[in-house]
């Protein structure tokens, strides 16, 4: 069973704002680079409010993001995050240059 595309919506506390990005940086390239089922991640902020974090995340599948979720990469941020909000998306076009 395919998953579909999820859009989380985090706030940070701004204390821990820069090490937070820092960090996040470093577990995207982590997932990419060590889990087979992590398709795609991609980090924004709300340009006004920049503790206001929004990610696309695609999977392989249900198990592939319930293994995402147990990485020690994942865990490294998670008491920087106040609030998570997590969106399951229908993609209408989603396209990249290789």
């Amino acid at each position: 069973m395919s998953r579909k595309p999820i859009v989380a919506e985090l706030e940070i506390d701004p204390d821990t704002l820069e090490t937070y990005r820092a960090l996040l940086t470093e577990e995207i390239e982590a997932s990419l680079a060590l889990e087979d089922g992590v398709l795609s991640l991609n980090a924004v902020s709300i340009r006004n409010n920049p503790n206001q974090i929004r990610i696309l995340e695609i999977y392989a599948d249900q198990e592939a993001y319930e293994a995402h979720l147990r990485t020690p990469h994942f865990h490294q941020t998670a008491h920087m995050v106040t609030s998570l909000t997590l969106i399951e998306v229908d993609p209408i076009a989603m396209r990249a240059k290789p």
